[in-house]
């Protein structure tokens, strides 16, 4: 007897010990409870039973298995969720996956129609949960996405079964429930892609052209990425797939209505941000109006396209030709660089020339304009408008043409502003003469020159000679050798500069006076110059370029060169063609080219600087001077910090350090560092927060007003539940005015009072990036000018005063 129940004892042991492995596939005798996982082969994603966020409900999903945080890319019972445990997920006979709650009632299933002998339902390294009988496909949950898109999964309609594979965002983090955005193929007209709030439109990907879809040009084939559009009578989808199987990539419809394009950064352990959609202001559906053009540089950013005028005075209220149609008179006008209009209401055939398509449009008297629809293998196909024509901007990426009907006198007039093909062949016959002429005249004067810049130099060098011997020994040789940067000629540089013309010059700050240049094969670059009357000159010059020679980030401006010749200090930089973040934010019109998701990605951007100085360059850096004006501006409106004359760095153990010589910038300055000199991360961590601030509100924290300063005014807002009362007017219309609200609150959070209160800069950036719940931030420190340096009307811009020995200087914000 006692042999038997030992026995007993063993296999409930066993059964226990099976319950609690890992699964690799549901078969109709062994189902799924509540704390089991499936794990597909290759241990990439597993599926069982989770609850998102802070909900207790329990929901069946699919997540990566070695991502540390949970990602769910699948919910089965989104809108139908278990309120405990008791769940279990079964295959039934007939090939069916059924969700049963403690009552035994279907919660959920998969509707599989087919008859199945022997189903087992598996989950791939694709991150598709398949149900097969044999080698028969009978379910797979690619073909009912949530909000996520995988690598090869398939995303629009099948012609036949009226299938329809699209995305539709959570409600929140905490609830997978179907929310307002909703993302799928529009097959009204010529199919395009389309983002939806509830019923009402919000945004385009554009009609594909067979390369690329016309308004997001940056979804390009390159040799990692490849997106297909197919369309072959039966179906029709969109699919992206990557040639790097080891990084693992996901396309997601946030609950604010973003399309966004991540991968997993396993060297900083987070999701990474790679595209974004939409993009600005312009691409908001019908943000100009009909037969309007937007263009996010323009201030303002819609005009009508030519042959058209405004409807009304308000410049968002559409066009209407200037002269009326008369059908058979008409022409058309190729319009280029366009994002192609709304397609819903068009014509299409795959299977005619584009000069047939032409043709076509011509005969039609309520056909408005036309374009090639396939221009992969040069254009062909015909795609035709009858209407006005919607939701157009100017991208010059977009390598495709649209021809727009016109009245002949409206061509005739277009004409008119460009010169005839007779006038351009007598201009350039003229033109080449005058080069001619002119080029042997340079020659004999180069020559005269040439002599006597001959005689001049040999005197100038014997003078260089002597200065340098004169030069301070700023850098010494060791120095220069661990640096590893270029030390420009003195020459070069005043060549580039053309002697430092007052023409060349960009700006002026406390260091000295910022040139831009042109290098002999043409690169610009942006020279500083150490002013004579620097304070602290010669030792600012070597603390910034001892510590900014090596920091190599996509965030912070880089640093070419220096040049200690014939006492000049000079340094030697990338060029930034937009200057500094402070032109943009503080001046009325400029803002307005600054939407908020551009302002969104420029506070990133500077976030993951700061996070780099701070925590992953060779040395821990304190910048000790971020501010608007230091936050320079590239081409593409990407933010680099500058400017690290005053950056101090810790080794070893060091988190903060002391100084009795208090500098920085009035506005951005902590308590601690203005109060005893105490400086660390921490201090940086105030100046972002400050920062981020300005950006939200389009409004400097020196000067707010006289009884106040942006901190307390944003805090007194926050108090009473209005953030919104903090936001640029620009901006306050935007899509996703919650990630803007979400920034005050972080910046909120990073200038309090007590520097251990303030995040570092890590969390900032996932508090940023995430969608989790933030900390109430405690009180701010905020200073107003008269607590600090006196009368606030005052227009110095650098102030002194002395507290317990200790010697402040503090530079007005410019």
């Amino acid at each position: 007897m006692e042999g038997f129940t030992l026995l007993l004892f063993f296999l409930a042991l066993l059964s226990n010990v099976a319950a609690a492995t890992v699964r690799e596939a549901i078969n109709t005798v062994q189902p799924i409870s509540d704390g089991q996982i499936l794990v597909s082969a290759g241990e990439t994603f597993a599926l069982g039973f989770f609850s998102p966020g802070n909900s207790k409900n329990r929901y069946v999903g699919i997540w990566y298995n070695k991502i540390p945080t949970q990602t769910v890319v699948w919910v089965a019972n989104r809108n139908n969720p278990l309120n405990d445990s008791s769940g279990v997920l079964k295959l039934n006979e007939t090939g069916v996956l059924v969700l049963l709650n403690q009552n035994k009632s279907v919660i959920w299933s998969s509707n599989t129609t087919r008859s199945a002998q022997y189903p087992v339902a598996k989950l791939l390294d694709s991150g598709n949960l398949i149900v097969q009988d044999g080698k028969d496909l009978l379910w797979q949950s690619f073909d009912y996405p949530v909000d996520t898109i995988l690598p090869g999964q398939k995303f629009g309609r099948n012609l036949i079964t009226g299938l329809n594979r699209y995305m539709s965002s959570w409600n929140s983090s905490d609830d997978p429930s179907q929310g307002k955005y909703r993302y799928q193929i529009d097959i009204s007209g010529y199919p395009q892609i389309v983002l939806r709030e509830g019923s009402v439109k919000r945004y385009r990907f554009g009609s594909w052209n067979g390369v690329q879809f016309s308004g997001v040009p940056q979804l390009k084939q390159n040799d990692v990425t490849r997106f297909s559009f197919i369309s072959d009578g039966e179906e029709l989808y969109f699919r992206f797939e990557h040639s790097m199987r080891s990084v693992i990539h996901r396309m997601v419809l946030t609950t604010d209505g973003y399309i966004k394009g991540s991968y997993w950064n396993n060297e900083e352990n987070k999701w990474s941000l790679h595209a974004q959609l939409p993009v600005d202001d312009c691409d908001n559906y019908d943000k100009c109006g009909a037969n309007a053009i937007c263009n996010i540089t323009n201030i303002p950013p819609c005009s009508c396209l030519d042959g058209f005028v405004p409807r009304t005075k308000d410049i968002y209220s559409s066009c209407v030709r200037r002269t009326s149609l008369s059908c058979h008179g008409d022409g058309f006008v190729k319009f280029s660089g366009l994002k192609l209009p709304d397609t819903e209401r068009s014509w299409f055939n795959r299977n005619i020339s584009l000069e047939d398509c032409r043709i076509l449009c011509t005969k039609n008297c309520s056909c408005t304009a036309y374009a090639a629809l396939d221009v992969s293998k040069g254009p062909s196909g015909c795609l035709l408008w009858f209407n006005d024509l919607f939701d157009m901007r100017e991208l010059t990426e977009v390598d495709e043409d649209i021809y727009i009907r016109m009245a002949r006198t409206e061509i005739e007039a277009i004409e008119r502003k460009q010169p005839h093909k007779s006038n351009i062949l007598k201009q350039e016959i003229v033109f080449i003469s005058c080069v001619l002429f002119i080029g042997i005249l340079i020659l004999f004067l180069t020559f005269r020159i040439y002599r006597r810049w001959k005689t001049q130099q040999k005197g100038r060098k014997m003078k260089l000679k002597g200065d340098q011997e004169k030069d301070e020994n700023v850098i010494n040789e060791d120095e220069k050798e661990d640096l590893e940067l270029p030390m420009f000629e003195l020459s070069t540089i005043i060549s580039a500069t053309n002697n430092f013309s007052a023409d060349n010059k960009l700006g002026e700050g406390g260091f000295g006076s910022v040139y831009k240049g042109i290098l002999d094969d043409g690169g610009e670059i942006a020279v500083k110059r150490l002013s004579k009357n620097s304070r602290q000159g010669l030792q600012e010059f070597r603390n910034e370029v001892m510590h900014i020679a090596k920091l190599q980030h996509r965030n912070l401006v880089r640093l070419l060169g220096y040049c200690i010749q014939a006492g000049e200090g000079l340094l030697v930089y990338e060029f930034m063609p937009n200057k500094s973040l402070d032109s943009f934010i503080f001046d009325e019109k400029k803002s307005m080219l600054l939407d908020l998701p551009r302002r969104l990605l420029i506070i990133n951007g500077i976030a993951r600087g700061l996070l780099y100085l701070h925590q992953d360059s060779r040395h821990r850096i304190v910048h000790r001077d971020l501010k608007a004006g230091n936050v320079l501006l590239d081409s593409e409106m990407n933010p680099k910090i500058s400017d690290f004359g005053l950056a101090r760095s810790f080794g070893g153990n060091e988190i903060e350090a002391t100084t009795k010589h208090v500098v920085g910038t009035y506005g951005y300055l902590p308590p601690e560092y203005i109060i005893d000199g105490a400086y660390s991360t921490k201090s940086d961590v105030f100046s972002f927060g400050v920062l981020i601030l300005e950006i939200m509100s389009g409004k400097r924290n020196k000067g707010f007003c006289h009884q106040d300063n942006l901190l307390a005014h944003a805090w007194k807002l926050f108090t009473e539940g209005n953030c919104y009362g903090i936001v640029d007017s620009t901006i306050r219309d935007s899509l996703n005015l919650t990630a803007a609200l979400r920034s005050i609150h972080v910046a909120l959070l990073c200038v309090q009072l007590s520097p251990d209160d303030r995040p570092n800069m890590s969390s900032v950036v996932l508090m940023l990036s995430s969608e989790s719940a933030l900390p109430q931030p405690n009180l701010p420190g905020f200073f107003t000018s008269t607590n600090l340096v006196g009368d606030s009307s005052s227009s110095n811009s650098y102030k002194q005063y002395t507290n317990n020995d200790m010697s402040v200087s503090i530079m007005s914000a410019r």
